[in-house]
């Protein structure tokens, strides 16, 4: 088993007692580098802009695709492919089972009445719903969905009521549900404090990102519910099968367009404030929450005008408006792109396009043009006025006792559908090491990680620029901007040792930047220079000075950015993948650009463990591997329905198909690994069945090459330094 080592605490008394004689970190010893270098001055956002820059040139080659369309068959062809595409990308969605639907209350107007409704999805995960139904209809009725956008109340909201309300009066069967995260979903209810712990975009961001690490979407879930909609509505005798519609705004939107695209039955389809470019939603807000967004969308040259484009020449209405934070221009490109598409397949008229000068809101003239187009291509004609209506208080609309399925029925979330996701792969991978020899595992392993993470070796154009040094009694400063991808520059503060110096540089990697570490770990860093080690800080893309950016997004959990991880999702080329390439490029320096070094060994400070090992990987260079504070899985965080939102960027979407950091520890050997305090995927001291679940798999890769004593585990207590341990451990 795991060989857990505790700290020698007479080798850190000591430690300690010699660095109380050991100048501080000067103050002039400033390790900042772009107060000096202004051009820089955008670094802190070149995360993001990695990410926005392979993705627009991505949409560049869907643009060349699309516009080398000529003819009708091409454009069938391109929309063949794009069902597909979607299909692919999406995921299967699982077997229709029982509804299971029931009326759990009906209230009675004078010209409709509401049916409150509950059904099951998929089995035990519950939709709540209202049904609308006029009272007077000449035989079967068209029917309209509505998809509510991101408020805590759902479809129950003043708002979306008004419009549900609205048809109703106009003839219209309409079924309003609540998107999971909203209304009567609440994924994380806090019963005592009769709220969720989150928005609703984190409702769906938070339980979302799990998903994006098994490698899709949960706008999968989203979909799905909806598609189901229409399968309740097909068995109320009241609905005309043939006249179906559906709209929503903002989220409501995205989750029109989806749905619509995916399900044929929905003949006439008006997504309200959210069709745009992906171009300009990455230039200004960035991407949306979780459901938003479906994995590697844009490297795999899908945009929102596809969504569109798959439905011609079924009738389509896009209703915007001037000042929304979905790109006014984008909605005008894309309605352009989409008219050319229908009138290619002879039906131009049918696709339309209002837009409105407001904010993101709903308009009367965006209603009353969404009414018009529902009467025309449901055939229900009538007047298309917006109609002032009375609004039900939010609990008369209540499908469940207590207004929660939490505390009512229970049943699935996204959190626990994914988690037997997550299980099946677990095992499978699992079988895969047990079954497979270990060298055959690892000579496969880079190949698998460079396809599902993105990473790219990066080939340094220009030499290092030597920024300046300092010099004091014990040791040396000297300041670089190290040359990374393209033009990226990567700051870095060497420490030299004035005395004793060993032929051996070590990398520090640390979450919190490396000016924090420089104050923060002056003990450490001392440690290591006392005992003649040099001491390379430095950041890599969204961390320290190079971070986080402008972009915090709507999904912004704990001074985390899911937003700027899902960029990185659909361009299939990970935030961790930028990172390990940034620290190889670090590496590459200090291997080429410094004298007198023949041993490179590395640490990383909390999170930044997935980035290293992943560099580790890829650098042979590296012969030595610490780990502070690591997090040990990320099957341990998918499976955990409380975890740290920190944890998001050192992620790579979908790996756990194929590795996950388990197998990385164990590419490591023969080199040296020490692993200190590890965490849980929810912060805490991973727990000793932990450890031996996620390490005994590199533990044995060690035992296997006949040098189980280079790896190694250490507990640290919380009110001792980690200096001790890491320079017995580089002693060794």
């Amino acid at each position: 088993m795991l060989k857990l080592l505790t700290m020698n605490t007479k080798l850190f008394s000591g430690l300690v007692l010699l660095l109380t004689f050991l100048l501080p970190l000067h103050s002039q010893e400033d390790v900042n580098l772009f107060d000096y270098w202004k051009f820089y001055s955008d670094v802190e956002n070149s995360q993001y802009k990695s990410s926005c820059r392979l993705a627009f040139e991505q949409l560049r080659e869907r643009e060349a695709v699309t516009g080398r369309l000529s003819d009708r068959e091409d454009f069938l062809a391109r929309q063949d492919s794009m069902k597909k595409k979607l299909a692919e990308l999406i995921g299967p969605f699982p077997g229709k089972t029982p509804l299971n639907a029931r009326v759990t209350g009906v209230i009675r107007k004078e010209d409709y009445r509401v049916e409150k409704v509950i059904y099951e999805s998929m089995p035990g995960y519950y939709v709540t719903a209202a049904l609308f139904i006029p009272k007077k209809r000449k035989g079967k009725a068209p029917a309209i969905i509505y998809a509510s956008g991101h408020t805590r109340e759902g479809f129950r909201s003043e708002t979306y009521q008004h419009i549900c309300i609205n048809l109703v009066k106009k003839g219209f069967i309409v079924l309003a549900f609540d998107p999971i995260g909203q209304g009567e979903r609440l994924q994380y209810y806090v019963e005592s404090e009769g709220k969720s712990r989150f928005g609703a975009t984190d409702e769906h961001s938070y339980p979302g990102a799990q998903c994006y690490v098994s490698g899709y979407s949960p706008a999968k879930y989203f979909i799905w519910d909806g598609i189901r909609s229409v399968d309740y509505l097909l068995t109320r005798k009241e609905v005309d099968p043939e006249r179906i519609g559906m709209t929503g705004r903002s989220g409501g939107g995205t989750q029109t367009a989806y749905i619509a695209a995916m399900e044929p039955r929905i003949l006439a389809a008006a997504p309200e404030c959210f069709i745009t470019k992906m171009e300009y939603q990455l230039k200004t807000g960035g991407p949306q929450d979780a459901e938003q967004n479906l994995f590697h969308m844009i490297s795999e040259g899908v945009d929102h005008a596809d969504l569109l484009e798959v439905r011609a020449p079924r009738p389509g209405l896009m209703i915007t408006t001037t000042r929304d934070f979905f790109s006014i221009q984008g909605a005008r490109d894309t309605y352009a792109e989409v008219k050319r598409f229908y009138d290619a397949l002879g039906a131009g008229d049918r696709m339309g396009m209002v837009e409105d000068d407001n904010v993101h809101t709903s308009t009367r003239k965006n209603r009353e043009a969404m009414y018009a187009f529902f009467q025309q291509y449901l055939e229900n004609p009538g007047s298309p006025d917006d109609l002032e209506v009375e609004t039900f208080p939010e609990e008369e609309l209540w499908a469940t006792p207590t207004g929660q399925l939490a505390t009512s029925l229970k049943g699935e979330t996204i959190f626990s559908l994914n988690r037997k996701v997550v299980q099946g792969q677990q095992a499978r991978l699992k079988l895969m090491r047990s079954r497979e020899d270990y060298d055959i595992r690892m000579s496969r392993i880079k190949e698998e990680v460079k396809q599902l993470s993105g990473f790219k070796v990066p080939v340094a154009s220009v030499e290092a620029v030597f920024s300046g040094r300092f010099v004091s009694e014990h040791h040396m400063l000297e300041k670089y901007l190290v040359p990374g991808e393209g033009d990226l520059m990567l700051p870095a503060a060497l420490f030299k040792p004035l005395t004793n110096a060993r032929e051996e540089v070590v990398l520090l990697l640390d979450e919190r930047g490396m000016e924090k570490a420089a104050r923060a770990d002056s003990i450490m860093i001392h440690a290591m220079l006392e005992q003649g080690y040099a001491v390379l800080l430095f950041d890599v893309r969204g961390i320290g000075s190079m971070g986080p950016g402008y972009l915090k997004g709507d999904a912004y959990i704990d001074n985390t950015s899911f937003n700027q991880w899902f960029a990185s999702i659909m361009t299939n080329r990970s935030i961790v993948a930028m990172r390990a390439a940034d620290i190889v490029s670090v590496v590459h320096f200090a291997e080429t650009g410094l004298d007198g070094y023949k041993t490179i060994s590395a640490i990383s400070l909390g999170p930044a463990g997935s980035e290293l090992l992943h560099a580790a990987l890829f650098e042979k260079h590296i012969q030595k591997v610490c780990l502070v504070e690591p997090f040990l899985s990320y099957t341990d965080f998918a499976l955990s329905r409380e975890y740290t939102p920190a944890y998001i960027p050192s992620i790579v979407a979908g790996a756990i198909e194929k590795y996950d950091l388990t197998d990385l520890m164990a590419a490591v050997s023969p080199r040296k690994l020490l692993i200190l305090n590890p965490l849980s995927a929810g912060g805490e001291p991973a727990t000793d069945k932990r450890k031996t679940c996620h390490l005994l798999y590199p533990e044995n890769a060690y035992r296997h090459q006949g040098v189980e004593k280079r790896f190694s585990v250490e507990v640290v207590d919380e009110n001792q330094e980690f200096a001790g341990n890491i320079i017995t451990w580089l002693n060794q």
